[in-house]
C-alpha cells in the first residue's frame, strides 16, 4: 500500500498529465496554461489585472509576461482604470472574444471526456468536488445575494433536500416560517453564500423580525466542504452583518437530527432556550447576545 504521501503525488500527477498543464500548446490553441488562463479569467469577466493576478495566484513579474504575451497576439487591450490611474484593466479584443470561445468549447468537451470514461459520473464529480474545496480553502469567499439569485436557490435546494433525508418525517419548506426568504434582504436582514471559484458550496440567512430580535436560518455546508470551518466562518460572518444593522439579540432553531449544527451553536455562545416558534420542524432552540 502507498503511503499518504505517495498518492497525493501520484495524484498531482495524473491531474498535471490529464489537463495538460505541460504542454507548450494547451489545448491546441498556440499558447500555454497560464496565458490561456489568463484569457479565460479576462473572459468571465474579470478585468482588473491585480484581481486577475489575485485570482490566479501569479506573481506580478509573470503575470506582467502573460499579459504582455496577449497583447502582442491581439487577443486583449489594457489601460489605467478610470477611477484610479494606478491600477490596469484588460479586456478581450474581437480576436480575444474568438479565442475565448474556442477554449470554451474545448474544456467543455475535455470535461465531458473525463467524465465519460468513469461509470460512476456523479461518484467522480463527488469527488472533485472534495478535492477542489480542500485546496481552495483559503480562497472561499462569502457574498452576500439575494436569496432568489441563481446560487442561493441552489444552496437553499441542496440545504433543502438534505433536510428531507435526515429528518424521519422528511421536509416541506411550505411548511417552514419565510420559505420564499422575503426577510433575509437589507435593511431587515441578508443572505450569505460561499463560493469556492463558480461553485456554490455554503449559505446562511439573517431573518429580520418586529420581536426584538432576528433569527439566523438556513445555515447549510456542501459535503465536499465540510471540516474546513466554513460554517462557523459563516456564522461569524453573519454575526458581524448583524451587528452592523443594529441588532443586539439572536436566536435560531434546529433539529437533533443535525447534530454537528447544535455542537457548532453551543460551541460558539449559543445559549439554549425554550420553544420561541410554532415551526413544526425544530426541536431545539438557541440565544445569543451580541
Amino acid at each position: 500500500m502507498l503511503d499518504p504521501v505517495s498518492r497525493v503525488r501520484r495524484f498531482n500527477r495524473a491531474v498535471t498529465s490529464a489537463v495538460g498543464a505541460l504542454d507548450t500548446s494547451f489545448l491546441g490553441r498556440g499558447r500555454p496554461l497560464g496565458a490561456a488562463r489568463v484569457l479565460n479569467a479576462i473572459g468571465h469577466g474579470r478585468s482588473d489585472v491585480a484581481e486577475i493576478r489575485d485570482y490566479l495566484d501569479l506573481d506580478s513579474g509573470l503575470m506582467s509576461r502573460l499579459l504582455r504575451s496577449l497583447e502582442e497576439e491581439g487577443m486583449i487591450e489594457t489601460a489605467a482604470r478610470e477611477d484610479d490611474a494606478r491600477r490596469r484593466v484588460a479586456k478581450l479584443t474581437r480576436a480575444g472574444r474568438r479565442e475565448f470561445a474556442a477554449y470554451e468549447a474545448l474544456s467543455n468537451a475535455q470535461a465531458d471526456g473525463i467524465l465519460a470514461q468513469h461509470s460512476q459520473a456523479e461518484a467522480l464529480l463527488a469527488a472533485m468536488d472534495l478535492i477542489a474545496s480542500a485546496l481552495t480553502r483559503e480562497r472561499v469567499t462569502l457574498n452576500e445575494m439575494d436569496p432568489q439569485s441563481d446560487e442561493a436557490r441552489y444552496c437553499l435546494g441542496e440545504y433543502y433536500a438534505e433536510l428531507g433525508r435526515r429528518f424521519k418525517q422528511g421536509f416541506d419548506v411550505s411548511l417552514s416560517r419565510d420559505p420564499d426568504a422575503k426577510d433575509m434582504r437589507r435593511p431587515r436582514g441578508t443572505f450569505l453564500v460561499a463560493m469556492s471559484d463558480t461553485l456554490p458550496i455554503g449559505c446562511v440567512g439573517l431573518k429580520g423580525t418586529d420581536h426584538g430580535y432576528a433569527e439566523i436560518k438556513r445555515l447549510w455546508v456542501a459535503s465536499a466542504a465540510r471540516g474546513l470551518r466554513l460554517g462557523r466562518r459563516l456564522m461569524d460572518a453573519t454575526e458581524q452583518a448583524a451587528r452592523g444593522l443594529g441588532i443586539t439579540l439572536l436566536r435560531l432553531d434546529t433539529n437533533s437530527a443535525l447534530p454537528e449544527a447544535a455542537q457548532l451553536y453551543r460551541n460558539t455562545g449559543w445559549r439554549e432556550i425554550p420553544r420561541f416558534n410554532d415551526d413544526p420542524y425544530p426541536d431545539l432552540f438557541f440565544e445569543k447576545r451580541l
